[in-house]
């Protein structure tokens, strides 16, 4: 138990600092990728692969760690490469998005490295490989190209974004004239499942990239109504793993912000695991949603909804 509390102080002394750390790796040629190391459970020689009927073309088997079987999805084919060879000399990448524990087949692992959420950038346009990269930075005078797994993942099991009719029948008990739902997420995919999870609600939602640009909004909004933004904003759904600045700091600066404080911060992200809630609790926000569950999001979108109506009331 020591040793896992000692993790977690030293993982979560990074947050609010706008900071993480990057497990670098290779696919089936000489460009580096990188993945947050928060997702990665553990690094492994490629095992023996039991191939399944009917699978995903991207998926070259099924792996069986550690009492589970996990499907291991080639990742330089899932973003329109070539099919990675001598698998039994490559590495498979445990990881861990959207409530479930995926394989992932690489090329080779190089190295961990600490960096700042601002040297992470939008990837640029017109590449042929954007739709599949949520951001990219450079290491040693080399790009490192940061993937949209979220993407690959719903490419090969689609999410259901519709809420149940019991949710979509929760009552909202505030007026929704005037208000506005910000949504910040650097996935094209999660932010096209957040925006259809939530249409039901009926209210207007503004769509952000990242954390620079959402704040930079509401700062702007709170020059707009001169005062208190969260009677018109008064829920904000971010992401964590944004470039620019991620969903921590983006949250922590807007609790540090008189006029931005009372916005319900829902941290809605793809990680998971022991660090999350002292992390959510580090920076103040009001809520953590572990991607992707419409059901939940809506519910927890309605709950600081109403908590505004109740505040009225009082």
């Amino acid at each position: 138990m020591a040793s896992i509390l000692d993790s977690v102080n030293q993982r979560t002394q990074m947050v609010g600092q706008n900071r993480l750390e990057l497990l670098l790796f290779k696919l089936a040629g000489k460009q580096r990728f990188g993945i947050n190391v928060f997702k990665v459970r553990e690094v492994l020689p490629c095992p023996k692969l039991t191939a399944m009927p009917h699978r995903n073309r991207l998926v070259r088997g099924v792996a069986h760690i550690r009492g589970q079987a996990i499907s291991i999805i080639d990742l330089s084919m899932a973003t329109g490469g070539p099919e990675i060879t001598d698998i039994q000399n490559r590495f498979i990448i445990i990881a861990e998005y959207n409530r479930t524990v995926q394989g992932f087949l690489v090329g080779g692992v190089d190295r961990i490295i600490n960096i700042n959420w601002e040297e992470i950038l939008p990837p640029p346009k017109g590449t042929g490989r954007d739709a599949y990269l949520t951001a990219v930075t450079e290491i040693d005078k080399e790009l490192v190209e940061i993937i949209d797994v979220e993407r690959i993942l719903a490419d090969i099991t689609p999410v259901n974004t519709d809420i149940s009719e019991e949710v979509a029948n929760q009552p909202i008990n505030v007026a929704k004239e005037n208000l506005t739902i910000l949504v910040t997420d650097d996935s094209a995919v999660a932010r096209g499942q957040i925006k259809r999870a939530l249409q039901s609600l009926e209210i207007p939602m503004e769509i952000k990239k990242n954390g620079k640009e959402a704040l930079d909004w509401l700062k702007e909004k709170a020059q707009e109504v001169e005062g208190d933004v969260h009677p018109h904003v008064p829920v904000l759904v971010s992401d964590v793993e944004m470039p620019v600045m991620d969903g921590y700091t983006l949250t922590a600066e807007i609790k540090a912000d008189p006029k931005l404080a009372g916005v319900h911060v829902i941290l809605h992200t793809s990680l998971s695991g022991v660090f999350n809630q002292a992390m959510v609790k580090k920076v103040g926000a009001d809520d953590f949603i572990a991607k992707f569950h419409p059901d939940e999001l809506a519910t927890a979108v309605k709950k600081w909804l109403n908590a505004e109506a109740d505040v009225n009331i009082e």
